[in-house]
Formats: structure tokens, sequence, C-alpha cells
């Protein structure tokens, strides 16, 4: 059988692995020393290769090479044209790999493959203790995005040389660039501006993810690379304050698949490189001037406009102020999310953290707008995040929404989202509780003794108004929510600015500087496992708290399985707004619970899936510490737990304690 050059090189490679694994040089000089011992006897004559391959096959050195390196053949496939069937392919397995993923190659696609060779100088980890088997410790995991395309690597020990060693096959042809029957060419790769974004996570004891760094890594320098291989160190900035603070190194080496016949000179791939630079700094430059000079004109219309919320500049992770505009896109779930309430309930479900401050800032917020990708990731963020979030995928499900940037209560800043609907009515959704209010104007003229509507929503004042091709501030008479009109298309209450301008600067693809945007991610998490899971490890804690207040502990699994229900009811509601099955549930229950007993029920809701954490949460509410410290005649309890999964493994987690017990006069 005849193997491509690429191919059976990269066998050698694997056999040279697995060798060097097995410390086959060691054995080999063993070998060799005992049987040039034996020869050097009376009877001595020339060592030969077929004696000493005598010697490695009857010490068994041969067959324990043999017994782990083994080629298993696949099912070979049908041609489609000619129906014989094709060359059979070969895998070579190593038992050592827990899992081998095969991926469909496309022969007419060029492919870029991207390997991390390992970490260094993280230096806040350089104290980090070597981690004990099965000791639960801090980790790091690297995450992808590149041309719609994302990946994540296995979480290793936090240290100060982690072991980050993964592979990612990226396909570059995506998105209907290059034909189906063409390949496309160094020049045509050349065009293609798109990074690739690298996000480094932390993850602590605890489960909760710290945002390390935020990379964009500039792929074609292997364009010019003869070998079609190249090879680097990518120093990662730390974020948000720290954002000019080396986090730590990676080695990174980048391959194309299959190889270029005719590179490009360094020259080229320089140049290009810097026009498009040159050409990203002459478009900010003027939006730049542009902006000034509209502020200019906003101010002169009222003074007190100093003091209005309207921010036209936010800091990404990276330090970098770009248009508020560029941090909001038309993004469509596909499958996963089924309407514009479940995309609402969905990024209720990201939790809500405030950017840290070093030192604690004295009580100033920090200013920090994530990156979509790296809000993702991350799996938590401030309310702009959600806000801008949200926002997007209203605008994939078509409606006119657009990001708030105004105040709360006691003055403190705040961003949510608004919806226009085609009757002109205006709906408010707060993106940290999927919260749906409807915005009802009070007449500021009317007599005082007329009625005027009841205010729902928290917020108190607003600024400006924005969205991917829009930018609005406020310019009426008072900045307070309850008083405003949304008319956006009356200049003497709102001024917009040019969406021309905006679009040089925030449309995609206008410029090199601006975040590609990821899809969302399915959920890989089983939530009927999770579920039980974490339902177990209620038990084993509910019953050990009740072993050190020496009680005896009883559950009963029907009144578990029935609390079901009431889970589902709840979950309903957050996402939809309706109320239903309330019914069934509590006929159940009276069912279930015989004449004379008395039943209690608490419910609870989480954003993790952390047992011990969930349950001394329980205990604060002294509702639920008299359901779990239950003591009488007859004492049944009940726990259940339901795990929702949505995108990105973001979890709506419902617990319930219930118990049941006789009651004495």
């Amino acid at each position: 059988m005849s193997l491509p050059p690429e191919k059976a090189s990269e066998l050698k490679r694997i056999i040279h692995n697995h060798l060097l694994k097995m410390d086959i040089h060691g054995k080999i000089r063993e070998v060799l020393a005992e049987t040039v011992r034996d020869d050097q006897g009376p009877a001595r004559r020339s060592l030969c290769e077929a004696d000493f391959l005598c010697a490695l096959q009857r010490r068994g050195i041969i067959d324990d090479v043999m017994k782990d390196l083994h080629f298993t053949q696949v099912e070979a496939p049908t041609d489609t044209e000619t129906g014989s069937p094709q060359k059979p392919a070969t895998y070579i397995a190593d038992k050592d790999i827990t899992q081998l993923k095969k991926t469909n190659i496309d022969p007419s696609r060029r492919y870029l493959y991207l390997q991390v060779l390992g970490g260094k100088a993280f230096l806040e980890h350089l104290q980090e203790p070597e981690p004990l088997p099965g000791q639960v410790c801090s980790t790091f995991t690297l995450y992808l995005h590149f041309r719609n395309q994302r990946f994540r690597s296995k979480p290793v020990p936090c240290a100060c040389e982690p072991d980050l060693k993964e592979g990612f096959l990226l396909e570059i042809h995506r998105d209907g660039i290059g034909e189906a029957n063409k390949m496309a060419d160094a020049t045509t790769m050349l065009s293609i501006c798109d990074p690739v974004h690298l996000v480094l996570i932390k993850t602590d004891t605890y489960s909760e993810t710290v945002l390390v760094s935020s990379y964009f890594l500039d792929w074609r320098a292997v364009l010019s690379s003869p070998s079609g291989k190249t090879c680097f160190a990518v120093e990662l900035l730390g974020v948000g304050s720290e954002c000019k603070v080396p986090a730590g190194v990676l080695t990174v080496s980048l391959e194309l698949y299959p190889p270029l016949i005719e590179t490009l000179s360094n020259d080229v791939v320089g140049t290009q490189q810097s026009l498009e630079r040159q050409r990203t700094a002459e478009k900010e430059r003027l939006f730049l001037v542009y902006a000034k000079q509209w502020w200019r004109e906003f101010l002169e219309i009222r003074t007190s406009h100093q003091s209005k919320m309207v921010k036209i500049f936010a800091q990404d992770e990276n330090g970098l102020n770009r248009p508020v505009c560029s941090y909001v896109r038309v993004l469509r779930a596909g499958r996963l999310l089924e309407s514009p309430r479940q995309a609402a309930r969905f990024v209720s479900l990201l939790a809500h953290e405030k950017a840290p401050v070093v030192g604690g800032g004295g009580g100033g917020k920090q200013e920090q707008w994530c990156t979509l990708m790296a809000f993702l990731c991350r799996g938590k963020g401030d309310c702009e995040d959600h806000a801008t979030l949200l926002c997007s995928l209203l605008l994939g499900f078509g409606l006119d929404a657009y990001v708030c940037v105004g105040t709360k209560a006691k003055g403190v800043p705040h961003t949510w989202v608004l919806t226009r609907g085609t009757d002109g009515s205006i709906t408010f959704w707060e993106s940290l509780t999927a919260h749906r209010y409807l915005h009802q104007t009070v007449d500021p003229d009317a007599p005082p003794l007329a009625p005027q509507p009841k205010l729902s929503y928290p917020y108190r004042t607003l600024g400006c108004v924005f969205n991917h091709h829009t930018f609005l501030a406020n310019c009426q008479p008072s900045d307070a929510v309850e008083l405003c009109i949304f008319d956006f298309q009356n200049q003497s209450r709102w001024k917009a600015m040019s969406e021309e301008a905006l679009k040089s600067v925030c449309a995609p693809g206008s410029t090199t500087s601006l975040p590609p945007l990821p899809p969302l991610c399915a959920p890989s998490l089983d939530p009927a496992a999770a579920s039980n899971q974490l339902e177990l490890e209620m038990r084993y804690l509910v019953s050990e708290h009740r072993k050190d207040l020496e009680l005896a502990t009883v559950w009963d699994d029907h009144l578990s399985y029935l609390l079901s229900s009431a889970l589902s009811a709840y979950e309903l509601e957050r996402c939809t707004g309706v109320s239903c099955g309330n019914e069934e549930f509590q006929d159940a229950v009276r069912r279930a619970v015989p004449d004379g007993h008395t039943f209690k029920g608490f419910p609870i809701h989480f954003l993790h899936r952390n047992a011990r954490r969930a349950f001394a949460t329980c205990l604060r509410s002294p509702f639920c510490e008299e359901i779990v410290c239950c003591r009488g005649d007859h004492v049944r309890l009940a726990v259940r737990v339901r795990v929702f999964v949505y995108p990105e493994n973001a979890c709506a987690v419902w617990l319930m304690f219930a118990c049941k017990y006789r009651s004495v006069l």
C-alpha cells in the first residue's frame, strides 16, 4: 500500500512518539550490552544485525511495541461514480488516547492546522503546587474562534508552564469564500483578514471562571513559509486594568493542508497587513473626527446635555476604544433558540458580574465591555454584555431592537434593551432577569388629579439608544424614562448619527480591528444525567446534615417525583411569562399527603451546579431550614432537581425541598 508523503511522515511521527513513550532506546541499550557481554567468551565471533534482532525478540521487546501500536481498517467507502470500493483508510490507534475524533476532510478545501505546543511564563502561578492525583485544582481552558468555527481545549491544571497541548483543524473556506471546485491559492488567502480569536479562561476550584486573556492571531504568516509550516511564540496580555501586563506565552505552530505549491514572500504578506492597518486607522480617524463634531453639536442644543448618559465609545477587554454600535450584530441562533422570549431567558442565565477593579476602585465602576466571544466563553459579564447580546439575538428574530444606556434608581448606570412594535408600542427587556415591561408615557402637563399610569420598570433616565447601524441621543427637555417619547424620526427629540459614518467602522468586514461574530454553541450537557447527579448529591448533604442533628432521614421517592411538574412549570413561566400546570401539581400533592398530615415545599433557582454552594444558600432561608431540619411524627422528606440546559451550557437549575409529617396537637 502506497501512502502520500504527508501521510507517511505523519505515520513516522506517531511511531516515533510511541517508541519514545516506551523508552525504547533505553531497552535497546540494555539488550545490546547484555548481548556483547554474552559474546565475550572463548568462541568469540563478530555480532551481526540478525543476532541483535533475535535478542530483542527473545526479550519480548518487539512484541511489546506491536502490542500497543496497531492499525485498524475501517469499512471501505464506495466510489459514487464507478461503484467500485475506494482504497481502505488506515487509522493509527493508541490505547492511551481516550477517544479519537474523526473529521470529514473535503479534499477540495484548504485547511489550517493550528497546534498549541505548550505554555510558559504564567508567572501568577509560579508558586502553584503540583496537583495530587484526583485532587480538584484550578484549570486553564483555551477557546478558539475562526470563520464561524469554534473549538475548545481540554482543561489543564494551572501552572507556570501549563501543559496546553492541542491541535485544531480550521477550515479556511467558510461562508462562501472560494468556489466549490477551486481550492484557495495563496493570493486568495492573503485577502482573508479574519483572525483566529484565542480566549484563555481560568476555572477555579469553585467552578468560578476568570477571563485571563483575549488575543487575535493573524495566521497569514504561514503563507510565506517555504515549508508551509511556521512556529512562533504568542505573548498573551491580561485584560481590563491589566491589559498591558503579560499574562503568559503560548507556543503556536501553523501548517497548511494541503501545502501551497507557490508561497508568497514575507514582503508581500507584510505589505498586505500594513495596508489593512493603515486603511483601518484612517477609517477610525475619520469617524473620531466626525464623532467629535457631532458631540459639539449635541452640547450646543442644551448645556445640560453634558451630564447625559450618551456613550459613543466603550473599551473592550483589551483596553481598545470601539464605537458602541460595533458591539451589536444581527445574531441568528439557528435551532438553538426558538423565540425572542427564550433568547431573553438564555441571556439572563449568563451570570452577572461587574468588571473587577484592583484595590476596590474607591466605589468607581471599571469600564469594560467584552467582545461576544470572551463573554460566551467566560459565561458571565456585566449588564452591557448581556444587553448587547440580547439586542443582537432580538435583531436576529426580526425585531426592531435597541440597547438603552441610562440609569436605575439612585443614579446607578445601567443598560437594557427596548423593542418598538409596528403599532408604536415600546417594550423594555431587562437582560439580567428576562423581565419585560410595557412603557407608558406620563403626561407632565396633566392636571394633578388626572390618573397617570403606574410605573412598573426600574429605569429612571435614558441618555441614548443604539443598535448595529443606528445611534440616537436623547435631546428631549427631560431624560426621565417615563417622559420620553420614542419617536426616533423626530430630530427635535432624538439626535441621530450618520448611518454611513457608523457603517464605515461598524459594518461586518469594514475594518480589520472589528472582532468577528462567533456562532452560539449547542449544549453538550445531558440534562437528565446532570439532574440525577445533583439530586443524589443533595440527598447526601441533607442526610449528613440531619445526622449531625441526630435526626433520621426517610425519603419519599413518590413525593420527590411529583415535584417535577412544579419545577417544569416554574421554568416555563420564566421562559414565556405564562403560568400553567399548577392545578395538576396541587391535586397530585393532595392525593399523596394523607389526612392529618402537613405538607411543606420550598423551591429555589440557581445558575450553577455546585451542590455544596446550593445547599449552603438554601440553609440561609428559614423556610428551607425548617423543612430540612423537620422534627415530628412520621416525617418523610423529598427533594427534586431539574437542570434545564440552554446554548453555551447555560443552565437553569431548579431545586425543591419538601416534607410531609403527621400533625400533632
